[in-house]
């Protein structure tokens, strides 16, 4: 049976009740061109839609695979099911901003095995996996801007970076909800644990021991990242990336000390306000 086919068009998308207010970055900030937010906008909806299929507990890894499987085919023009509505509206803001729908299908691609892949055996693994569901997101963002795609390393570095200091912040609900831990397994038994310690109340000392490996991974990413904003041509876009690498510097120093099993690990306002402010004068002092 094709279950693509069976799906009712009002059932494709599996909302969550996320928008781009809960991400870890900005979404399309006030920073970026005008002219470019609609894009931006659409880029995201369509993101938002598909992580939310393969997030959602109540679907089969089937279901759920088929769904993705028909947003690829939108993306690529291979069918006008009115159930992927957010690919078909995207695809002519591919053609005009000139991005490539390799991001859309690598995203997919990447959501595709969050729907049957729950751990991951080394860190190496673990960014093949981000190299798929963060990357592409900088790498639109270079190509709407019209940027130079010898760029993608640093755009690379940066959102892979975010996409790790992401999977830290929830490890405990990763687990608790969907069953997948991010942690590699070789560094937790290297540790002397396995993952049932994210049921715990706190962090222990062994996995602590984990969370510090991984943030020094996310460190060495960042020392590519901090790159990047002197390398746009746009201002905007400078301005943007200089903000998010303050974010993740900052999250990275607070998730150093704080416990992200024991409670949230997050960016306060006057915080995030306080890193787009360091941004600003990062660009400022680099382009004078």
């Amino acid at each position: 049976m094709n279950t693509q086919a069976q799906t009712p068009s009002a059932l494709a998308e599996t909302p969550s009740g996320k928008a781009a207010a809960d991400e870890n970055f900005p979404v399309g900030s006030f920073l970026l061109p005008r002219h470019l937010r609609p894009h931006i906008a659409l880029f995201y909806a369509f993101a938002r839609a598909i992580d939310d299929i393969a997030d959602n507990p109540d679907l089969s890894p089937d279901e759920k695979c088929s769904r993705l499987d028909g947003f690829a085919s939108a993306i690529r023009g291979e069918n006008n099911d009115p159930s992927y509505k957010k690919a078909h509206d995207l695809r002519p803001s591919l053609a005009e901003t000139g991005a490539d729908q390799q991001h859309c299908l690598d995203l997919i691609s990447a959501f595709k095995q969050d729907a049957v892949k729950t751990r991951y055996e080394s860190w190496d693994e673990l960014i093949d996996y981000c190299n798929r569901s963060a990357a592409p997101v900088g790498r639109y963002l270079l190509d709407i801007h019209g940027e130079d795609k010898a760029d993608y390393r640093y755009a690379d570095a940066l959102s892979n970076a975010l996409q790790v200091i992401n999977h830290l912040q929830d490890c405990a609900d990763d687990y608790s909800d969907l069953d997948r831990v991010y942690l590699p397994q070789q560094w937790l038994r290297d540790a002397g644990i396995t993952h049932e310690v994210l049921s715990a109340n706190s962090s222990s000392p062994a996995l602590r021991q984990v969370m510090d490996r991984c943030l020094e991974g996310t460190e060495e990413l960042m020392r590519d990242a901090r790159h990047l904003p002197s390398k746009p041509r746009s201002t905007r876009l400078a301005l943007e990336s200089a903000m998010i690498v303050r974010i993740a510097d900052k999250l990275i120093k607070k998730l150093h000390t704080e416990d992200p099993i024991a409670t949230r690990v997050e960016l306060s306002k006057p915080q995030y306000l306080a890193c787009g402010l360091a941004g600003v004068f990062d660009v400022a002092f680099r382009r004078t």
